[in-house]
C-alpha cells in the first residue's frame, strides 16, 4: 500500500465509488469539493500496489496540475523525488528525463500530447490514467488523443474521469462516455443518501433589479433598430423571426447560410451581409445594456465608432436612433447612472464584510470591462479586491501568467484582500477553502458553467450563493435555462447508465445512487481534501520503509488473463515517416497521422509543413489562410519558396473555401489558377484534418513504400542572395508581406534605413498606415523581456 490510510478517512461514499471503480473505466460525476481526489488516489494506490507502472493525472491547467501532485507527495509514501509535475515551462528533454523516473506524473494535456507525438513519453506502463475536468474529453480536445493511445498501448489501462458537471446535452456526455472508453459512471448529488450527511448547508437567493427608465428608453432604441436589421433577413427565410428575442446562435447561423449561397453563385444575397453584421452588433450591445450596465455599453458603442472600416459600424452609428441613444448615456453618466446591479452588489459585499470583516467573497462575471469597474467600485467604497482573468490578451487590458493567478489565488487564500473578481477562468478548479459568498454578476445559460462557479463556496462551511437579475431581460431567460439544462443533465445521465447496465450485464452491479427525483441544488458542498485526514496525530516513524515503487511487476502473462480490459496490441508499422513542421503539433493533423500507423518526426521546417520524402514537401493551409495570404499577398512568394525547395511540392487546402470572408469566389479561383499553371503546383482539396491527414499518409506510403524514397529534409537556403536575405529580414517585422518588404527595400534603399525610419516616414509605403507603423516601431524599439511563461 503506498496510500498513508493512517492518516487519511475515506467517507462511505468515496470507498463505495473506488470499489466500483478500481477495475472499469469510470466516469465519477461529483459536486465540488466532494473529495474526487481522494477517489483518484484510493484507485490509484490499488493500481500501483498490484501492477506497479506509473499513474498519469491530467488536469487542464498547470495551477491543478501542481495542486494534485503536492496531494500526492503529501499523502503517499513514495519518496518526492518520484511524483513530479510536466507542463510546457519544462524542455522536451527534462520531461523525458522526469517522466522515466517518475511513479506518478500531474501534467497537462496539451504537453502529454505533444510528448507522445514526438515519441518523448509512451504510455505503455501507465496502469491508471486520470482525468480531470472530464468534461472537457470532447471535439478536438488533447484528452481525445491521449485517450485513444492510451487504450491502444498500456499494457493494464484503466480510466477514471473526474467532473462535477458533464454537460446537459446527452449526445455531449455520449461522446465523453466515447471518447474515454467509459463502461461504468458513478454520480452523487448533493441529496444522495450518502453524500448528505456530510453536506455543508448552502443558501441560495435570487436578487431581481428593476431597470431604471433610461434603460428602458435605450432598450427601446436598440431593440427598433435591431428588427429593422431582422427583417429582411426574415423576407428571405434566413431567420424565422425578425422579434428582437430572436437568439444570438439564429442570427450567427444566418451569416453561413448567406456565405454559402454567395459561394453558390447567389451573389443577389451577398447585400444582406451588412444586416446580419448589423443585427449580431445590436444583440451584443442589448445583452451588454441589459446584464452588464451603461459603463460596458458605452465602451462597445466607443469601439463600433472608431471602427471606421466595417460598413455596418459606420451606418449603425450613422442612425439618429443610436445618436440618440449616445445622448442617453451621455446623460446617464452624468446623473451617475450604472446598472442597479452594481448598487445591489456592493450592498451585499458591505454587509457581508460587516458581519464578518475577514470573509471571502468571489464575484463572477462574463466581462472583463465589467470585472475592472466592479474592482473600481469595491475600492472606491474602501473594500479591498482584485481581478482574476485568463492569460489572453485583449486590446488595452493584459491578461495574467500562470504565476500572476497563482499568486493572486495565494494571496486570497491568505486573506490579503476580501473579493475576487472573476472571469470564466476562475471557474474551474479554482480551489480556495472558506469562501463565505459567491455572487453571479449575471446568469450563465450552461449547466457546467453555473455548477462550477456555486461550487466555490460551502466547502468548509455553510455559503451562500446570490444571482443577480434584471427583471424582464435576458438574465431572467439565462437563469432559467442553465435551470433546465442542469435538470436535463441528470436526466440524459440516468438514461445513458442504465444503457450501460444492459451493454455489461457480466459486470458488477451499475448504479449511480442518484434520486428518483432530482431536486435541483438547495444545500451545498463539502470540503478540500485536506479534510479528510484523520484528527489525530502522525504516527511517528518506524524504521525506514523500502521505496516500494521499487517493487517488481507481474509478468505479462501472469496478469494478462485477469485484465479487467483486454489489451489491444497494434503491430508498429515499419517504415513511414513524415516530417513534421513544429507549428502543425496543434492543427490534430499530426494526432490523425500518428492514429493512421505512421511514424512522427518532430522538427522547425524551413519550408513545408509536412515531408514525406526528399522530393515531396507538403504546404496545409486552411481556408481562411489560404484567403488570407491572397489577400495580404503571402501566397506567391510561399509557393515561390516551396517549389525551390522540392521537386514535387503539394498544397493542400483544408476546409470550406467559398463564402467565408469576403473575398469574390473568382479571386479565390483565380490564385487557384495561377498556383497550379504558372507555378505547376498541384492542390488537393481537404474537408478537415483527419482527410489531410489521410492524403499525407498516402503520400508518404507511395513515396517511401511503393517508391524506395529516402525521407530527407531540404531547405530553401542552398542559395540565397543578398537581396532575398535583405527580404527575411525585413519580412520579420509585424504584418510584413514579402510583397511589402520588397517596397520598403525599394522605398528606402537598405534594410539599416527601414529599421530607423519613423513612424510617419514608414506610412509613405503603400500598404503600411498609421496602426502598422506604430507597431513595426513598437517591435524595433521595445526593450527585449524574456517571456515569462511559456506553458
Amino acid at each position: 500500500m503506498y496510500l498513508r490510510r493512517d492518516i487519511i478517512e475515506p467517507r462511505v461514499y468515496q470507498e463505495v465509488i473506488y470499489a466500483r471503480c478500481k477495475d472499469n473505466n469510470c466516469l465519477v460525476v461529483l459536486p465540488t469539493g466532494l473529495g474526487k481526489t481522494l477517489i483518484a488516489m484510493l484507485i490509484a494506490d490499488y493500481r500501483l500496489s498490484k501492477y506497479g507502472g506509473k499513474v498519469l493525472m491530467l488536469a487542464p491547467t498547470k495551477p491543478l496540475a501542481v495542486q494534485h501532485a503536492e496531494s500526492f507527495r503529501r499523502l503517499f509514501d513514495i519518496s518526492p523525488e518520484k511524483i513530479n509535475v510536466l507542463t510546457g515551462e519544462l524542455s522536451p528533454k527534462q520531461r523525458a528525463e522526469l517522466w522515466e523516473r517518475s511513479v506518478i506524473v500531474t501534467a497537462t494535456p496539451q504537453t502529454v500530447e505533444n510528448d507522445i507525438l514526438t515519441g518523448k513519453i509512451s504510455l505503455e506502463d501507465v496502469v491508471l490514467l486520470v482525468f480531470d475536468e472530464a468534461h472537457r474529453a470532447v471535439g478536438n480536445y488533447s484528452y481525445v488523443f491521449i485517450a485513444k493511445e492510451y487504450l491502444k498501448t498500456a499494457k493494464h489501462p484503466l480510466v477514471l474521469g473526474l467532473t462535477a458537471s458533464p454537460g446537459s446535452d446527452e449526445e455531449r456526455i455520449r461522446e465523453i462516455i466515447r471518447n474515454l472508453g467509459i463502461e461504468r459512471i458513478e454520480i452523487r448529488t448533493e441529496s444522495s443518501p450518502d453524500v448528505k450527511p456530510y453536506v455543508q448547508r448552502m443558501s441560495f437567493e435570487w436578487v431581481k433589479v428593476e431597470l431604471p427608465g433610461i434603460y428602458k428608453e435605450v432598450r427601446k432604441l436598440l431593440r427598433e433598430m435591431l428588427k429593422e436589421s431582422l427583417k429582411p433577413l426574415a423576407q428571405f427565410g434566413l431567420v424565422s423571426t425578425y422579434s428582437p428575442d430572436i437568439s444570438k446562435r439564429e442570427v450567427l447561423q444566418a451569416g453561413s447560410k448567406i456565405n454559402q449561397e454567395v459561394a453558390r453563385g447567389n451573389y443577389e444575397l451577398g447585400r444582406l451581409r451588412m444586416y446580419q453584421a448589423k443585427a449580431v452588433k445590436l444583440q451584443h450591445a442589448i445583452e451588454l445594456l441589459e446584464t452588464q450596465g451603461l459603463t460596458a455599453l458605452r465602451a462597445y458603442l466607443k469601439k463600433l465608432r472608431e471602427d471606421k472600416r466595417t460598413k455596418s459600424s459606420r451606418q449603425l452609428m450613422e442612425d439618429p436612433r443610436m445618436r440618440k441613444v449616445i445622448y442617453l448615456l451621455v446623460q446617464a453618466k452624468e446623473l451617475g447612472l450604472d446598472h442597479p446591479k452594481m448598487e445591489s452588489m456592493l450592498e451585499m459585499v458591505k454587509e457581508q464584510l460587516k458581519k464578518k470583516p475577514n470573509s471571502k467573497i468571489i464575484v463572477f462575471t462574463n466581462y472583463r470591462d465589467t470585472g475592472r469597474k466592479i474592482v473600481e467600485v469595491l475600492h472606491g467604497e474602501g473594500v479591498t479586491a482584485e481581478r482574476f482573468i485568463g492569460q489572453a490578451s485583449r486590446s488595452n487590458d493584459r491578461g495574467m501568467s500562470q504565476r500572476e493567478q497563482k499568486e493572486v489565488l495565494d494571496r486570497f487564500s491568505r486573506g490579503e484582500f476580501n473579493v475576487l473578481v472573476a472571469t470564466s477562468v476562475g471557474e474551474e478548479g479554482l480551489d480556495v477553502p472558506e469562501v463565505d459568498l459567491v455572487v453571479f454578476y449575471e446568469p450563465v445559460p450552461s449547466a457546467i458553467r453555473s455548477i462550477q462557479r456555486r461550487g466555490r463556496t460551502g466547502r468548509h462551511r455553510p455559503g451562500r450563493v446570490v444571482i443577480l437579475m434584471a427583471r424582464g431581460t435576458r438574465d431572467e431567460a439565462y437563469y432559467w435555462s442553465s435551470r433546465r439544462k442542469e435538470k436535463g443533465m441528470f436526466e440524459a445521465i440516468k438514461k445513458i447508465v442504465r444503457e450501460l447496465e444492459k451493454a455489461h450485464p457480466n459486470r458488477a452491479e451499475i448504479r449511480e445512487n442518484v434520486p428518483e427525483r432530482v431536486e435541483m441544488p438547495s444545500k451545498g458542498k463539502i470540503t478540500p481534501l485536506d479534510e479528510f485526514l484523520k484528527p489525530k496525530e502522525k504516527p511517528e516513524k518506524a524504521e525506514k520503509k523500502v521505496e516500494k515503487a521499487e517493487k517488481p511487476t507481474p509478468s505479462k502473462e501472469e496478469v494478462y488473463e485477469k485484465l479487467p480490459i483486454k489489451p489491444v496490441f497494434v503491430k508498429k508499422p515499419k517504415g513511414i515517416v513524415v516530417y513534421v513542421d513544429s507549428r502543425e503539433l496543434r492543427s490534430g493533423v499530426p494526432k490523425h497521422l500518428k492514429e493512421l500507423g505512421a511514424e512522427i518526426e518532430v522538427r522547425t521546417l524551413d519550408v513545408a509543413d509536412y515531408v514525406v520524402s526528399e522530393e515531396v514537401g507538403i504546404e496545409r493551409k486552411s481556408a481562411n489562410d489560404f484567403i488570407g495570404s491572397i489577400i495580404d499577398g503571402r501566397l506567391f512568394d510561399q509557393v515561390e519558396r516551396l517549389k525551390r525547395a522540392y521537386k514535387k511540392p503539394v498544397i493542400i487546402i483544408e476546409g470550406e473555401l467559398y463564402g467565408i470572408r469576403n473575398v469574390h469566389p473568382n479571386a479565390i479561383r483565380g490564385a487557384i489558377a495561377a498556383v497550379t499553371l504558372d507555378w505547376g503546383v498541384p492542390i488537393l482539396f481537404s474537408s478537415g484534418t483527419e482527410e489531410t491527414a489521410q492524403f499525407i499518409y498516402l503520400m508518404a506510403k507511395r513515396e517511401q513504400e511503393e517508391r524506395k524514397k529516402e525521407v530527407r529534409l531540404r531547405s530553401e537556403k542552398k542559395a540565397l542572395t543578398l537581396a532575398e536575405r535583405q527580404r527575411l529580414i525585413v519580412e520579420g517585422l509585424p504584418n510584413v508581406s514579402a510583397t511589402l518588404a520588397k517596397r520598403l527595400l525599394k522605398h528606402f534603399g537598405n534594410v539599416e534605413r527601414v529599421f530607423t525610419a519613423t513612424e510617419e516616414e514608414l506610412q509613405e509605403v503603400e500598404g503600411i498606415g498609421p496602426k502598422k507603423a506604430r507597431e513595426i516601431r513598437k517591435v524595433i524599439t521595445a526593450p527585449y523581456v524574456e517571456d515569462e511563461d511559456k506553458a
